[in-house]
């Protein structure tokens, strides 16, 4: 009677294992992600924006493992690879905030210009470019986040570096 129970037990703890917990802060959808960052540019809020994109845990432990770039013969440390990452969407979002902070865009669609890539737990959709109306009425297409994160059916900014 104990074994049958410590396999079935084993089984449900190895399939529990396979399912990562969702990224703090990732929406349902892209389209609500892209209406959460309009609303923090719209209020200048850094701190919103920062919760909205991958942080340097949630890189380590759920994206870099995956990431070619991690293979050993790459060569390639997380240390400089997050570096450049952060550093560059940091300097992009000091930009973007620059042109956009403070206005008030209502999102009408977004789409990805570029492909997606699915690794191992999770996709990441490239190019975001988002057609938002302004207080007027007119429609303009605005690109404030490069990459989008996609795991378990959960969006994240991946970066907001949008030269891609």
């Amino acid at each position: 009677m104990r074994l049958p129970l410590v396999i079935l037990l084993a089984v449900i703890l190895s399939t529990c294992s396979a399912f990562s917990p969702a990224l703090p802060n990732s929406l349902d959808s892209p389209e609500a992600l892209a209406r959460a960052v309009l609303q923090a540019v719209e209020r200048q809020d850094v701190d919103a924006l920062s919760r909205l994109a991958l942080n340097e845990q949630e890189f380590r432990e759920q994206v870099w493992p995956d990431l070619p770039a991690s293979r050993p013969e790459r060569n390639l440390p997380f240390s400089y690879v997050w570096g450049d990452l952060r550093q560059k969407s940091e300097t992009q979002l000091k930009q973007m905030l620059a042109e956009y902070g403070g206005k008030k865009f209502e999102l009408v669609s977004i789409r990805f210009r570029g492909d997606a890539t699915t690794y191992a737990s999770y996709r990441v959709h490239r190019e975001s470019e988002l057609m938002v109306k302004d207080p007027e009425g007119r429609e303009r297409q605005v690109r404030l986040f490069g990459s989008v994160l996609e795991k378990n059916r959960r969006y994240k900014v991946f970066s907001y570096v949008n030269n891609d």
